[in-house]
């Protein structure tokens, strides 16, 4: 049976060091939730403490309406996933896969009927009489997936399950967790500092920085219409400019410190008001046109042909460099030193206050403002 997990007013200390400020968040019965952030931002803290591992200093955990704040680990009813695997290399696939039932007072049909329905499940049910030494890597993880799942948990913790596995089996293996948490159903927390590895798992994200929260919402919301720069500059790759909101009547105009300006229609009412903004223009909100036509006036300083699209840097004005990406050409790469304009899709960019704290267009979906109604 799946739960849904509450935590409230959480808070972590190792001695004098806070490193959880009074966390709050909720996660979904059944939902596929991921705790992303830089190394150091207390998301396995996090993991942890609803694991059991960590002391609770402050706040409240509960699965769906029973606090565990003081239930054993073991008690807990958790399956868990590491980074390192942790199969017992002593025994044989099946036997890892049961270990998880020896304790749960099950028959031996019962327990082998559910190893082998865990084993077929992940796939490796034809390797159930060897040794790990003899698996791959991605078969151990599937091992280690099925010994966690075997034993029906109310939730499934997995912390950098995929980080020691190489580039093409890391994607291979993302696919296959996501395919059996929706088959499962299980109440899922997932840690990670990979953001494309999020964005592709994800029901929902929570970013984390230095202990906070900063947005919790669907990967696509993330991306889309991060909460601060933070959030806009630590999902993919963004550009940061700095510029002007200038309101004329019902027309909101941005205008890049070169003086270059544009409309923009989507600003909070709220926060139309005269200011200073951050702009945050993803590599492939550029279209890149001829010199001659209006945009932002940019110099190519570099490139990079990738087959289906090329990178380039730029220098806007006299010191600020930009990512661009665009679809490659069939005929030409355009030359460095290349004077470009600049044309932006209007509709995609984000517009920060001036400190980045928030978004200040419309469409923000942030669960941990305002439960699960979009907080603007």
């Amino acid at each position: 049976m799946s739960v849904g997990i509450n935590i409230e007013n959480a808070v972590k200390k190792f001695g004098n060091n806070t490193i959880i400020h009074g966390l709050t968040l909720h996660v979904r019965e059944g939902e596929f939730f991921t705790l992303l952030g830089p190394s150091g931002c207390g998301k396995t803290t996090l993991l942890r403490m609803i694991a059991g591992f960590n002391s609770i200093e402050s706040g409240t955990f509960s699965f769906n309406d029973k606090v565990i704040n003081n239930i054993d680990p073991a008690k807990r009813n958790i399956g868990r996933v590491f980074q390192n695997y942790a199969i017992f290399p002593h025994l044989s696939v099946r036997k890892n896969v049961e270990f998880g039932l020896q304790n749960r007072k099950l028959s031996k049909k019962e327990v082998a009927e559910r190893a082998d329905k865990y084993m077929k499940l992940v796939h490796v049910d034809e390797y159930a009489e060897r040794m790990p030494d003899r698996l791959s890597g991605g078969q151990q993880q599937r091992v280690a997936l099925a010994r966690a799942l075997c034993i029906q948990p109310d939730v499934l913790l997995m912390d950098e399950p995929l980080s020691n596995l190489d580039a093409k089996l890391r994607v291979e293996m993302r696919s296959v967790i996501k395919q059996i948490q929706h088959e499962v159903g299980i109440t899922t927390v997932y840690v990670t500092h990979d953001q494309e590895e999020a964005m592709a798992v994800s029901d929902r994200i929570a970013v984390m920085n230095a202990g906070v929260i900063q947005h919790i919402g669907t990967p696509k919301n993330i991306y889309q219409r991060p909460a601060n720069t933070f959030v806009a500059t630590f999902i993919g790759r963004t550009n940061l400019f700095n510029g002007k909101l200038k309101v004329r009547g019902d027309v909101c105009e941005i205008t890049f410190d070169n003086g270059y300006a544009i409309e923009m229609k989507n600003i909070r009412p709220e926060m139309r008001r005269d200011q200073d903004v951050i702009i945050s223009i993803r590599p492939e909100e550029f279209v890149v046109c001829g010199a001659n036509e209006n945009g932002l006036q940019a110099e190519v300083t570099d490139h990079i042909f990738l087959g289906l699209n090329t990178h380039y840097t730029v220098k806007v004005g006299m010191d600020q460099e930009a990512d661009i990406i665009q679809e490659s050409s069939i005929d030409s790469i355009i030359p460095k030193g290349s004077t470009v304009s600049l044309k932006i899709k209007t509709d995609k960019i984000n517009i920060f206050s001036a400190d980045g704290s928030q978004n200040i267009l419309t469409g923000v979906n942030d669960d941990k403002e305002a439960g699960d109604k979009a907080c603007v």
